[in-house]
Parts: structure tokens; sequence; C-alpha cells
């Protein structure tokens, strides 16, 4: 099994193309603004002031229907024009805090419901909760200039929370003891300092992984659930230094130090944390990240070392759809040489954006695995598709239905309706 999967491995590799999501990717619906389309005013430069609006001056459709018509209160047009492709405007999104300079305050409010247990986040059915509860402050370093320095700080609270802590520790590390019952928690899941200079920059602390497409700050999926993938064979956050390079306009590469998978600011492992992102062409990124070395010694009650990457593509096959391919591979040990976990998957992703308000998408996976759920030697594999809506009635909300289809032939994914599951879920986000 381990030979049959490297070699489609390698010929997955070698065959696609890809993408410009990492762990701090952001897949939401992102087009250009219709004012700004419609009036073709165009975009600020770097450092001024946004385009003035007067070339509305000579266009009065454009005053009255775009840059001056239903901006501030969201859809504008109503979600009837919105679901047939009608222009959207949502507007500047209010902020509770805002940007001040470098400094920025903010966060969400995650809520939302979901009929069936899928224990990747999504593990307290029939039951409307809060998912997360997020506050951040940052000071974003601006290198253009020279040297620079900033940081950041998360917290969450909600039923995300215990997911998020550093749990690779066990109990000794970090926020991991931080429960409050009934699969409520708290959490930091970045605290760190960062430094730049140029075209290099390097974080020291507590931060998001490179691994992997999907994150778990919720606003940046597309999709209420997770992939299988995300949540049983990828890291979350990393604790060490990591160091940034922007090569060119079209390469970045990364490499650091980190104490293993998950952990807390303690000795849980020692590996190397690395990978690039390379702009293929004007439609299509690839990105490459892995991990090398001993991820933990509390999750497998010993020593797992090991490698592991994840190679992910992004193509935008027209200016409203994007494919996304991604494929995963995780092989580790334990100090004896034999196998801890050995899996491999394929998430393929297809999201096409209506306009600024309104986005479909669909995922499909197949998620084969040792170690995870089916003993070591066991191989079993696990499909899910899930279809979606992303709807932002207004700047700072979004709506996401879906409905998800899984698949478990041996049984071993803990579904609650055992092989085959159908499950109906949504979330509503509210930014500030």
């Amino acid at each position: 099994m381990k030979l049959s999967k490297l070699a489609m491995l390698a010929a997955i590799a070698c065959a696609s193309y890809a993408g410009n999501a990492t762990a701090g990717g952001n897949d939401t619906i992102q087009l250009v603004s219709h004012c700004a389309a419609a009036c073709d005013c165009g975009e600020p430069a770097c450092g001024c002031e946004a385009a003035d609006l007067g070339c509305c001056d000579t266009d009065s459709a454009c005053c009255d229907s775009g840059c001056d018509g239903g901006c501030d209160s969201g859809c504008g047009l109503g979600i009837g024009d919105c679901l047939t492709g009608g222009d959207c405007c949502l507007g500047d999104p209010w902020s509770l805090f805002g940007t001040e300079g470098a400094y920025s305050v903010g966060g969400w409010i995650q809520m939302g419901y979901h009929s069936k247990a899928v224990p990747l986040f999504n593990s307290r059915p029939d039951n409307f909760q809060l998912h997360q509860a997020w506050l951040y402050a940052e000071r974003a370093i601006d290198t253009s200039c020279g040297f620079d320095i900033g940081g950041r700080i998360d917290y969450v609270y909600g039923t995300d929370g215990p997911d998020t802590q550093a749990f690779g520790t066990g109990n000794r590390g970090w926020d991991n003891s931080w429960d409050h019952g009934n699969d409520y928690g708290h959490a930091i899941p970045q605290l760190y300092m960062e430094a730049g200079y140029g075209d290099m920059s390097v974080k020291v602390g507590h931060f998001y992984t490179l691994i992997g497409y999907e994150v778990v700050t919720a606003p940046d999926n597309f999709f209420y659930s997770h992939a299988y993938t995300m949540y049983n064979s990828e890291p979350f956050t990393h604790t060490g230094v990591l160091g940034t390079y922007n090569a060119s306009d079209d390469l970045t590469v990364w490499g650091g130090y980190t104490l293993g998978w998950d952990s807390g600011f303690d000795d849980n492992g020692d590996n190397f944390l690395g990978g690039f992102s390379a702009s293929v062409s004007d439609s299509l990124t690839l990105t490459y990240a892995t991990t090398i070395g001993r991820f933990g010694e509390a999750r497998f009650q010993g020593v797992e070392k090991g490698y592991m990457q994840s190679i992910v593509a992004d193509f935008a096959l027209s200016d409203k759809l994007n494919y996304v391919f991604q494929t995963d591979y995780l092989d580790t040990e334990d100090n004896t040489g034999a196998t801890v976990r050995e899996t491999f998957d394929i998430n393929q992703y297809l999201l096409y954006s209506v306009n600024d308000c309104l986005g479909y998408g669909a995922r499909f996976e197949w998620y084969n695995e040792e170690g995870v759920f089916s003993p070591v030697g066991t191989s079993a594999d696990i499909y899910a598709l899930t279809l979606g809506v992303n709807y932002k009635p207004h700047a700072n909300v979004i709506v996401r239905p879906e409905v998800r289809f899984d698949w478990d032939d041996d049984q071993v994914a803990g579904l609650e309706d055992g092989t085959d599951q159908t499950t109906f879920g949504f979330d509503t986000i509210f930014l500030f």
C-alpha cells in the first residue's frame, strides 16, 4: 500500500498544477466592486487615498445605480437579483474597532447548526451553537521602507475552541486545559512577534501552519464543514520560528523550525516547516508545504516522527470560476520504526462567484487512511461530497448553507448513520 501511494503521489505531483491557497489563504467570494468597474475609476496606487469617484460626474447612470446607490446597506438589489446574477454592491464593512495605521483590532462571531455528527469540528449535532467568538489584535509590518516590527494575538471561544488548542502537548501544554464543558472552550491559536526587512520577514512564537488548503478561521473557508484531511492529517498550529522570503513577484519561500505539531510553548518535538508558493501563470499558482521531523510525544503515547507534505493547485478557469486540487501525504512512525499513521488524500473544489454577494461551491474528497480511524495495516477509504452556498446580505455578514454526503464502507469514521450519511447544515458569520 505504501508503494502504491507513493507512486500515485509522484504521478499527481508531476501532472498537477497548483494553487495560491495556503493555510492562511482565503477562498471567500472576492470580486472587483461593481461600482469601480462601472465607473472605470481604477484602483488606488499603494500609499494613496482611494480614487475619488469624480468619473461619475460624466455618467449619471453610474451615479444613480452604482457609486451613490445602496452601497451602504448591503446587496441593494435584493436576493432575487443576486441569485440571478445581478450586480451587487456591498459597500464598506462596518468595524467595531477598525484600523489605525499599522494597528488593527477585529473579529467575528460564527454560529451554526448541523443535523448529523461529522467528527471534524462539527461534532455537536442537532444543536444551534456558538462555534467561534473570535478577537484579534495585530500590528502589521511594512518593509517597503526598510526594517519594521509587529505581531499578532488571536483569541477564540466556542465549540471550536478545544479543537484549536495546543492539544499536541496533552494537558501540560499552553491552552489545552481551557475547556468549559459541553464541548466549549477557550484558545489562543496565535501569539507571535514578526520582524522584517525588505523581502524577508521572520515570525517568532505561536502561529498557524502552512500546511493544506482549509484553515481554522471560519471566514477564510468557503464551506461550513471541514475535510477529513484537514482535521486528521494536518497540523493546525506550530510554535517556533518561521521565515518568509519574497524572492520575486511570482515566488514566495518559507522555512523554519518548530516544536512539533499543535504544540504550545514547551518541547513537544522538533521539525522543519517550509515550502514555496509559485505563480506559474496569470491563472495558475502552485503551493508546496512540508513538515519533517519529530511531530509530537503526547497524542500517540510516544514519539511520532516522519514526513508530511501538501500540494495545492488553484486554477482560475474564468473570472468567476476556480478549480482547486489538493493532495496530502503523511507517513509517520514511532521509536521502534512501526507505522503510526499513513494517510493519502485527494480533495477537489469547484468555486463559482456569481457576484460579490453570492457564490456556489462543491467539494469532493477521497481520504485513504491507516492509523487514524482504522488500525495500521488495515487501509480504509472514506469519501465525502459537499455542496454549498455563500450568501452575503451585507458586507459584514456571510451565510453558508450546505448539504454533505459521506460514504464510509468500513464504518471507521464514526458517522452517526454508519456507512452512508447525509448532513444538512448552515452557519452565519458576523464580522466586525
